[in-house]
């Protein structure tokens, strides 16, 4: 265990330390939920022209439910395996860019923005890839450029981003299995 815990910090340190400070202020867009304020306003676009608003209803609840479970389900895993952020480590300290400026929360693994993204890009996926074909595609890189950026910043290690993409995906596909309960089909 300890061999791994090793390779995720060099592996962190690594992929940290590739950045530039020419680079920050696009990876701090690409980190903050609210700049993507936009891309959620095209998907409601999107639902509401594939499924009606009654439909979009049901799938924006279903979404909430989902991104609920799965923010729980990390910030509990947080708490029961309790390990530092990077920037919360003192170990850490000096060896590494921290981009961001408000270090938020004590625990990182895993990672709850790679499991919400990946989570709700796999949801979609099942929903939008029959008539736009290629939003699945880009979503999923989205969702992987959401997930890497909180390398870049300083406050997540790899395998917090592994896990939680592992995660999202999982709870994404249940959710997209069951949604045939709960959301009337033609």
């Amino acid at each position: 265990m300890n061999d791994l815990i090793q390779w995720d910090i060099n592996l962190f340190l690594f992929l940290n330390n590739l950045g530039s400070k020419s680079f920050d202020s696009f990876w701090l867009f690409i980190t903050n939920e609210y700049c993507w304020i936009p891309v959620y306003i095209l998907i409601l676009i999107i639902l509401i022209e594939k499924y009606g608003w009654k439909k979009t209803i049901l799938i924006l609840i279903s979404i909430a439910i989902m991104i609920a479970i799965t923010d729980n389900f990390a910030s509990l895993i947080k708490h029961w395996v309790k390990r530092p952020r990077p920037c919360r480590n003192s170990e850490l300290n000096g060896l590494f860019r921290l981009v961001i400026e408000n270090c938020r929360g004590s625990f990182c693994f895993f990672s709850a923005h790679a499991a919400n993204s990946f989570g709700l890009v796999t949801y979609l996926s099942t929903l939008f890839y029959k008539k736009h074909k290629y939003a699945p595609f880009l979503l999923f890189i989205w969702a992987f450029l959401v997930s890497y950026s909180r390398i870049y910043v300083g406050v997540h290690f790899p395998l917090d981003i592994i896990t939680g993409i592992f995660v999202g995906i999982l709870i994404g596909f249940l959710f997209s299995k069951t949604q045939k309960w709960f959301i009337p089909q033609h």
